[in-house]
């Protein structure tokens, strides 16, 4: 290190200097600053009423630096009444749904029951008045409810709840310690397991009485009903339970609402997901995968079973979810990326094509569809604007914009361009990335870039929101946001191209993408580049820094060092096997080839190292392994550690260990890259 100085200290140095520096550069704008994520609010989970006249949504704050908060508010779907809060209180309340008849919102809350005003110790189903009043509990079950879905009657609703086992498989009462037969036995963001499975449960709707319907060592989820309102189609991985590939061979089963033997009617060796009913109840629609790793498709078969699925279309090439029927049954809608931007697409049934309903440079996700009020409701964002509410007609026309979350706080925020950059691999495959410029730019001067590489390694850069690049910008940073093979929305042999090689073709897409971006833009100081990336991003600027000494400083985040010892640590066990040729057991040779710690000698580049503690995708073990090989070889590397941090506590965990994760990789840019004032002597 050229510096006896902490991160820690340099942090807060950084903090003080780049307000400073930002007063005086530009006293009437403003930068967004890590801080800012404290103010941001998130709005998710848009649901049409039955007539059409509302939507109802969740809106996510945060409370002082730790806790986060949700709220469940409600707008007129005409925009002609300003959105309202429709739950209070404390706790959270989530998964609001509306009853068939509109008069009742369902959701899920840890809320007390009565006059105590302690929160509940598990979330539970409440029902509220649309007109108002007190929110009833509904259930009380022993673990709680995840989600819930109403019957089309309205008068039951189905719900997802997970059940403990009394015993062991040897008889034992169940204690604190933890014993396993499978090797799935933690799981990312939910922990060590702890012998409970998800199962369905049918609840009364006036009474309360709860019925389970679905058992087993398995879990289950998707619930859906069918019109009539007699079955339900769920999914379920019955067949692999004990084979230690839990998961793999999820398959569509129905059930009676009444209880009985569920019927299997999917038909795949990998994984069938995502059932919904047609409108005539003749047929169900679901994701299905013929082999490891394939991008879904949808099929279509009989809820009685008995016969071979038949493929929806073999047009489809797109790696999506939020499937659904449309139009009566002659057509199913559903999301995916494509290009940098991401839309809902209709697949009609009698062409077989597919073509995109909404439109736009933006990411639209969660769409609702109301087909008898002709309405969508859906999140929309893009690179200057991060979600909000907005309803359109079923064509995707006559939009209108209903919540403006963020307007008032981003008012005098000075935001960066981003621009398209596109270039050809080695091989002639054409790759494209975007480039955010930095805040207040000018073009006689000389400004450093970071290059920020998507997790995944299926993720995508593209027209979205993006806030650690906007503070990097806000900073004095160029960013480079690269598309490189294995990214989605390309297709699925783009994505597929990693295979066998994640440091290979896809290393080379990134450093011709960093060429062009330099080429085009001799503003960009070719000496003062740094690169991050999380997850796969993460590794991938692992791989970077053992092949080039090009980048002045790089920032992993949960990102794998070791791809031989990361298959026994990780939730998914062994799960790179298509992606490194085989099982590490036979084949571990591309697993070790494509491994950065097997270069640390030959990094040249500092390195900080980001963990979450708590992260059971990329175990904390592969940063530890990463941080000692670096020291090894005399790398100027730190590694800091965030407790009870899991894969995602860069975006999504805790508050202020967002806000210090993002101002450590500042102040580590600007000491190596930047080389400003807190480079140290």
């Amino acid at each position: 290190m050229t510096s006896t100085l902490s991160l820690r200290q340099r942090v807060l140095a950084l903090g003080l200097l780049s307000l400073s520096a930002a007063a005086s550069a530009a006293a009437e704008t403003r930068v967004l600053r890590p801080e800012d994520h404290l103010s941001l609010q998130s709005v998710s989970d848009p649901q049409l009423s039955p007539d059409g006249s509302k939507v109802a949504y969740v809106v996510g704050t945060v409370e002082g630096k730790s806790k986060r908060r949700s709220a469940i508010w409600i707008a007129s779907s005409d925009g002609s009444q300003p959105p309202r809060p429709f739950t209070s209180g404390p706790q959270n309340a989530s998964a609001p749904r509306w009853s068939p008849d509109g008069r009742t919102l369902a959701f899920v809350s840890a809320r007390p029951a009565g006059d105590d005003n302690k929160a509940a110790e598990k979330a539970q189903l409440h029902l509220l008045p649309i007109e108002g009043g007190e929110a009833r509990r509904l259930t009380s079950l022993e673990d709680g409810v995840r989600s819930c879905v109403w019957s089309p009657d309205g008068s039951k609703l189905a719900c997802l709840a997970r059940v403990a086992p009394v015993k062991d498989d040897l008889g034992f009462e169940r204690s604190d310690s933890r014993r396993y037969t499978s090797m799935f036995y933690k799981y990312d963001g939910a922990g060590w397991d702890d012998g409970r499975r998800t199962h369905v449960f049918i609840v009364d709707a006036a009474s309360g009485d709860a019925k389970q319907i679905t058992s087993g060592e398995w879990n289950d989820s998707d619930p859906d009903w069918s019109p009539d309102g007699t079955r339900l189609a769920f999914v379920s991985d019955r067949e692999t339970k004990g084979s230690d590939w839990d998961g793999r061979n999820a398959d569509v089963y129905v059930v009676p609402v009444a209880g009985g033997e569920p019927i299997k009617i999917s038909d795949h060796p990998e994984a069938d997901t995502q059932p919904v009913w047609s409108p005539d109840g003749k047929t169900i629609a679901f994701y299905g995968s013929l082999s490891e790793g394939d991008h879904p498709k949808i099929y279509l078969a009989p809820p009685t079973g008995g016969v071979p699925s038949r493929l929806a279309s073999p047009a489809m090439n797109y790696l999506s979810g939020g499937l659904r029927w449309a139009e009566g049954g002659r057509a199913l809608t559903f999301e995916a990326g494509s290009k940098g931007e991401r839309h809902l697409f209709r697949l009609s049934l009698d062409s077989k094509q597919i073509a995109p309903v909404t439109r736009g440079p933006r990411f639209v996700s969660q769409v609702d569809v109301n087909e008898k009020a002709g309405l969508l409701a859906y999140r929309a964002e893009d690179t200057t604007h991060p979600n909000d509410i907005f309803v359109s007609d079923l064509r995707g026309g006559n939009e209108r914009r209903l919540t403006r979350l963020n307007e008032d706080f981003l008012k005098d925020a000075a935001l960066p361009d981003i621009e398209r950059i596109a270039w050809k691999a080695a091989d002639g495959l054409e790759i494209e990335g975007y480039l955010m410029r930095p805040v207040g730019f000018d073009a006689a001067k000389k400004y450093p870039m970071v290059v920020w590489v998507h997790g995944g390694p299926n993720g995508m850069h593209g027209r979205q929101w993006f806030f650690d690049a906007d503070v990097l910008a806000g900073h004095g940073y160029a960013v480079f946001l690269p598309n490189p093979r294995g990214s989605s929305g390309y297709g699925e042999a783009f994505q597929r191209a990693v295979q066998n090689e994640w440091g290979g073709k896809a290393y080379t897409d990134l450093m011709g993408g960093v060429d062009t971006a330099l080429a085009a833009n001799p503003w960009i100081d070719p000496s003062r580049l740094g690169i991050i990336g999380h997850s796969y991003g993460g590794f991938m600027t692992n791989w970077v820094v053992t092949q080039t000494p090009r980048f002045k400083a790089a920032v992993t985040v949960a990102g794998p060092s070791n791809m031989v010892s990361i298959q026994g640590q990780r939730d998914a066990a062994y799960n790179h096997r298509r992606d490194f040729g085989g099982d590490v057991f036979r084949n571990y040779q591309k697993d070790w080839d494509y491994s950065p710690v097997r270069f640390a000698s030959q990094v040249k580049t500092p390195v900080l190292i980001l963990h979450g503690e708590a992260d059971h995708r990329v175990p904390l073990a592969q940063g530890e392994e990463w941080f000692r090989a670096l020291r090894r070889f005399g790398v100027p590397t730190e590694l800091v550690i965030f407790p009870r941090g899991n894969h995602g506590f860069r975006t999504t965990g805790e508050p202020k260990q967002v806000v210090e994760a993002l101002n450590m990789q500042l102040a580590w840019l600007d000491r190596y890259v930047k080389a400003g004032p807190v480079a140290g002597p």
